[in-house]
Formats: C-alpha cells, sequence, structure tokens
C-alpha cells in the first residue's frame, strides 16, 4: 500500500477540491491526452536493478505549458525504465496537488508562487528564485512532497512592448523607465484579472512610482482592459504601449514583443520545479539526479517555443516534448 501524504493542515484545503477530484475519478483519470510517443534511452538510462512493473504516475494541469511539460515528465520516467500511468490533462490546480499530496500521483511540475500562494495560504510572494523554492521546499517536506531545484522557467506576470516601438520611447528596458516617460505614452493593455487583484496593476504602479489615477502619473484613460488574449495583439498593433503578458507565452516570440525587466522586483516568482513524493524518492534516489537534470534545460524561451508549436502550430504537445527530449539528448528516436 502507497503511504499517504496527507496531514491534518491540508485537510480543509483538500477538501475544496473533493467534488472535483470525485468526478476524475469516476471517470478512472484518464488523460484526455494519454498519447506519448515511443522513444528510447538517450543519456537518461534506466535506473540499475530497477523492479519489473515498476510504475510511475505523472501528472499535470490542463493548459498548454503544463500538458508540455507533464509530456516531458512521462518521457523522463519511461526513459529511466519505468512504466507509466499517464495522469496529466487534470482540470485544475487544486485537483493536481490533491494527486500528489494523496499519493495518487507521484510526479508533476508545480511553480513555486503557486504552492507559496495557493496551496500554502501565504500572504505575498517573493520575487528571488531560490528563496521562494527554499521556503516551499521546506514547506512541502511536511507534507510528504519533495520539491527538486528549480528550473530557469519563469512564468509570471511581466509588461511587454512591441520590440518596434522601444526606441521611439526613449529605449524603455525596465518598469523604472515608464516613470520617465510623457503621460501619453504611459498607455496599459491589462486583463481584467490582473487589473484589479490585489497584487495586480495598482501595487505595480505604486511601486514603481506611477501612483494610479493621478492625471500627472497614470491616469485611468491610460488603461484598457482585453481579454487576456487579445491583450498581446493590442499591444502588437500599438492600440496601448505596454501589455501585461506571462513570461512562458509563446505569443511575445511570434508577435515580436519585448519584456521590460521587474528592476524592482515586485512579481514573484513562479520557477517550475520538479515535485515527487518523498516515499517515491526514498524507494527510487536516482530520480532526484534525473529529473534536475531536465530541469537545468527547461527555459523561458524553450517553453515559449514549445508553447508556440501546440497553440499556434496545432502541434500535440507530446511531439513537441518528444522533440525537446530528443534534441537534449535525453531520449532517442526508437
Amino acid at each position: 500500500m502507497r503511504r499517504r501524504r496527507m496531514s491534518s493542515r491540508l485537510l480543509g484545503a483538500t477538501a475544496i477540491a473533493a467534488t472535483g477530484l470525485l468526478a476524475l475519478t469516476g471517470c478512472g483519470l484518464q488523460s484526455a491526452t494519454a498519447y506519448t510517443p515511443a522513444s528510447a534511452p538517450g543519456s537518461i538510462q534506466p535506473i540499475d536493478g530497477l523492479p519489473e512493473g515498476a510504475t510511475l504516475t505523472i501528472t499535470s494541469k490542463n493548459f498548454t505549458e503544463q500538458l508540455v511539460l507533464g509530456k516531458i515528465g512521462v518521457l523522463t520516467a519511461q526513459a529511466a525504465g519505468f512504466e507509466t500511468n499517464d495522469m496529466t490533462n487534470v482540470p485544475g490546480s487544486v485537483p493536481v496537488r490533491e494527486l500528489m499530496i494523496s499519493g495518487t500521483a507521484d510526479m508533476t511540475w508545480e511553480y513555486t508562487g503557486t504552492a507559496w500562494l495557493t496551496f500554502l495560504g501565504e500572504e505575498e510572494g517573493n520575487p528571488d528564485k531560490d528563496e521562494q523554492w527554499e521556503a516551499v521546499r521546506d514547506a512541502d517536506a511536511e507534507h510528504g512532497l519533495t520539491w527538486l531545484p528549480p528550473a530557469p522557467l519563469n512564468n509570471t506576470y511581466a509588461m511587454a512592448v512591441r520590440s518596434e516601438a522601444v526606441e521611439e520611447l526613449d529605449g524603455v528596458a525596465t518598469l523604472s523607465d515608464l516613470a520617465a516617460l510623457p503621460v501619453e505614452d504611459r498607455t496599459l493593455c491589462v486583463e481584467a484579472e490582473f487589473n484589479s487583484r490585489a497584487d495586480g496593476l495598482g501595487p505595480m504602479l505604486e511601486r514603481y512610482g506611477i501612483p494610479r489615477g493621478e492625471s500627472d502619473a497614470m491616469p485611468e484613460e491610460n488603461i484598457s482592459i482585453y481579454d487576456i488574449g487579445a491583450v498581446y495583439t493590442a499591444t502588437d498593433r500599438g492600440a496601448c504601449n505596454f501589455g501585461e503578458v506571462f513570461t512562458t507565452d509563446g505569443r511575445i516570440d511570434s508577435l515580436d514583443l519585448t519584456i521590460l525587466e521587474d528592476d524592482q522586483g515586485y512579481f514573484p516568482a513562479y520557477n517550475a520545479a520538479a515535485v515527487l513524493g518523498t516515499d517515491v524518492l526514498e524507494q527510487y534516489p536516482e530520480l532526484a539526479d534525473i529529473f534536475s537534470a531536465v530541469s537545468e534545460v527547461l527555459t523561458d524561451e524553450a517553453l515559449r517555443e514549445m508553447n508556440l508549436r501546440v497553440d499556434e502550430g496545432g502541434e500535440l504537445p507530446a511531439d513537441v516534448a518528444f522533440d525537446f527530449m530528443v534534441e537534449q539528448g535525453f531520449i532517442s528516436e526508437p
């Protein structure tokens, strides 16, 4: 029997997910994207002495980046010699968390900021990658989860400008540079949630000395609200000079947008990391080095390219993940 990783502190939080999780269980927790290409080992080799039939259950959320990361997890486990139970494409962060806490799933890629703010209930994130990871790692140890070192990829908020306008806007490169621009050039496109959330637009502008609502700083007419997908195209077309983006979104590259540096560290770190059940790592300690090696090459640029291939190119997440793993030498063609 698998040892459960539930702690009493989490009973309330996981109860919230019960209805959705029961619905998933009723469907057998089968992924809608169970396909994964056949592969052969590369630099990842089967673990010596692995018991026959050893199985790892990999889970992920159901948006593009998570589907790609989930398939990378499946391919990694297969290359290490495991049979895999593909439980990727689960709708929502909380059900995935419950699968990991309960021991139903063995591995996922999770974001440090999500765990800290959403799962652990902290009120303020940390923009420092390593400090945020260490805090999450230490807090989750008591929940039976081990966080391996974080990947470079940081799927956090950012503000971006169309690249061709950078010079027109006095070479703007950082969020601090916004304060030096004429008021009429400080035009923003954001989506509704970022516009209103407590850690969103208003506090960001305050941090950077551009108080919202003041005519000589950031008048309300300079702020336009769009659906999240439309923010990217509106920014690219010049409806506003600066738009809210997520740093690993492929449209940043396809639309040639330039991310402004968050030079005062306003946005929390949302670095992805491989998270495994501590009991699984105790049984198969080799997995720590294997998944850590994969994490090292998961960058913002790599995920933007892969996300774009899925979202605009129409490719399957599993095929995109396979190509990446082959290119990095972790696996090979069968």
